[in-house]
Formats: C-alpha cells, sequence, structure tokens
C-alpha cells in the first residue's frame, strides 16, 4: 500500500513540475483558446482557470477526438447553460483532458490496491464530472428565466401600452432586470444592432434556450407578427399562458410526489415503527429473554 502511495504522489510531483515548466515556458496556445483564457480570466474562479491552464495543450486533442458533431452538440449546450464562469468548448476540453487525466491517475491506484469498484468510480469521475456542473447550470438558468419570464412579459406589455415600439421597450424594460432572461434579451438586442433581422434573432434565442416558455414565448410572438396581432394582447395572452402551464405543472409535480412520499413512509417509517413497537412491548412485558439470547 506504501509503495502505490508513493507512486501515486510521485505523479502528482511529475504533474506539477510539468505544469509550472508549461507555465514558464511560451507554449503555443489555439488562438481561440487563448482568447477564451483571456476574456474568461475574470468571470471564472481560480479553481477553474488553473483547469483550464492544465489542460489547455491537450484540448484540440480532446475535440479531434470528440468529433464535429458532438462538438457542436456541447457547444449548444454550453450556450444553453449561459456560458457558466466563462465556459467556452475550449475551456470545456481542456477540463475535460485534466479529469480524465486524474480519473485514469485513481482508477490506476485503485486497480493496484485490488478494488475494482473504486477504479470504475474514479473512472466514471473522470468521464462524467465535466459534465454534472454544465447539467446543473442548464438546469438552474431553464428555472430561473421560467420564472422571470411572465413578470417581464407582463411589464413589456404595459411599457408597449404606454407608446413606445417593441424594440425601445424591450431595451427599456432589460435594464431593469438582471440575470439569464435579461441577458438573453440584451444578446437577441446586440443581434439586431448588427444587423440580423428580427425573426432571425429570435430564432437564435430559442435555439439556445432549452425551455418551453421561451419557445412559447418566440412562437407567438412571431405569430402575432405575421397575423397583424396587437402587440400588447399577444403579450398578456402569452404571459397568462405561462402561468397556466405553471400552474398544472406544479399540480403534476405534487401528484407525482404523494406515490414517492408513500413508498418512502411504507419501506422505511412503517416497519422502523412497528420493531420500536415491539421492543418496547417486550421490553416491558418482563420476559426472560435469556431464551431468546441463549444466556
Amino acid at each position: 500500500m506504501g509503495l502505490i502511495l508513493g507512486l501515486v504522489m510521485g505523479l502528482s510531483l511529475l504533474g506539477a513540475l510539468k505544469g509550472i515548466k508549461m507555465f514558464r515556458a511560451d507554449a503555443k496556445v489555439p488562438s481561440d483558446l487563448a482568447v477564451a483564457l483571456e476574456v474568461g480570466a475574470s468571470r471564472t474562479t481560480a479553481v477553474g482557470s488553473g483547469l483550464d491552464r492544465l489542460g489547455m495543450r491537450y484540448a484540440p486533442i480532446v475535440l479531434r477526438m470528440m468529433g464535429p458533431k458532438r462538438v457542436n452538440e456541447k457547444r449548444r449546450k454550453i450556450d444553453m447553460a449561459g456560458n457558466p464562469e466563462g465556459l467556452t468548448i475550449d475551456r470545456y476540453a481542456a477540463r475535460r483532458a485534466v479529469y480524465g487525466a486524474l480519473g485514469g491517475l485513481g482508477a490506476f491506484a485503485m486497480l493496484s490496491s485490488g478494488s475494482i469498484i473504486g477504479a470504475l468510480l474514479m473512472i466514471g469521475f473522470g468521464y462524467i464530472w465535466s459534465e454534472v456542473g454544465l447539467w446543473a447550470a442548464i438546469r438552474k438558468r431553464k428555472d430561473d428565466i421560467e420564472r422571470t419570464l411572465p413578470d417581464f412579459l407582463d411589464v413589456l406589455a404595459v411599457v408597449v401600452s404606454a407608446g413606445l415600439g417593441f424594440r425601445q421597450a424591450l431595451e427599456r424594460v432589460a435594464e431593469k432586470y438582471e440575470g439569464p432572461w435579461a441577458d438573453e434579451v440584451r444578446i437577441t438586442l446586440r443581434q439586431m444592432d448588427m444587423g440580423v433581422s428580427r425573426r432571425q434573432a429570435f430564432d437564435e434565442m430559442r435555439r439556445r434556450n432549452d425551455s418551453e416558455q421561451v419557445a412559447m414565448f418566440v412562437t407567438a410572438l412571431q405569430q402575432g407578427e405575421e397575423l397583424g396581432a396587437p402587440i400588447v394582447d399577444t403579450l398578456i395572452a402569452i404571459a397568462n399562458d405561462m402561468r397556466r402551464t405553471d400552474a398544472q405543472n406544479a399540480r403534476r409535480k405534487a401528484a407525482k410526489a404523494v406515490p414517492k412520499a408513500t413508498l418512502m413512509v411504507t419501506t422505511f417509517m412503517v416497519p422502523a415503527t412497528m420493531i420500536l413497537m415491539g421492543s418496547a412491548m417486550l421490553l416491558g412485558s418482563g420476559s426472560d429473554l435469556g431464551s431468546i439470547t441463549g444466556k
């Protein structure tokens, strides 16, 4: 066991020395990764920045191994997560290289000690740990957007009814909000400023968000524009539909929670209560337990 620990510590020290050498050397970094490291340096954490720099040389290799299709899918998921902490596809590849190396070293150490289960866990860590934060960020961002969107549309309808145009109203209301939905609106407005058509900009918004409410908003907005419906009535109708959908989802979740709670009570609490009551009755009866315990 001491030999294994010594080997792991030696490999860790070798990796640290290699990392220091990389920092001091003028390593040629791919241009897109260099931009990602520079732009995201103020947004990411110290740990994330360290992981990026350790794995930056191997990011192109990881991207080639993933293939163009998976790279595009992963880039879309990063957009859906809102680029948390300055995450880009190149940063993702760098971190995946580091986690993969750590998982491989851990699996080797576990196999050397005879723990197959531990080796499998380390392999799983190396493979999915880079995905865990991405999944959590996507889910949190989706919940934040769906919670903010109905109130945003109500305020937007009031501002539009006051006489401002739709685009000016979007900009004015987005300035008063913070969070992922306000960021999405600002991105859309920036695209429109750069010459992208309004329909295409909102299509891009729908693509960046895996949310039924965002898709409902974009679809209803485009249909109302095509049919010539008043924008205020369209916004109010969308907000009401979203609140109705939220209420239905809440009732559905509550209905699913009842069987789960019943299963937990039946599986754990009822047997434990019966054992406790039986033990109390047996101890309170003054029976001789010697015949049971054999003493």
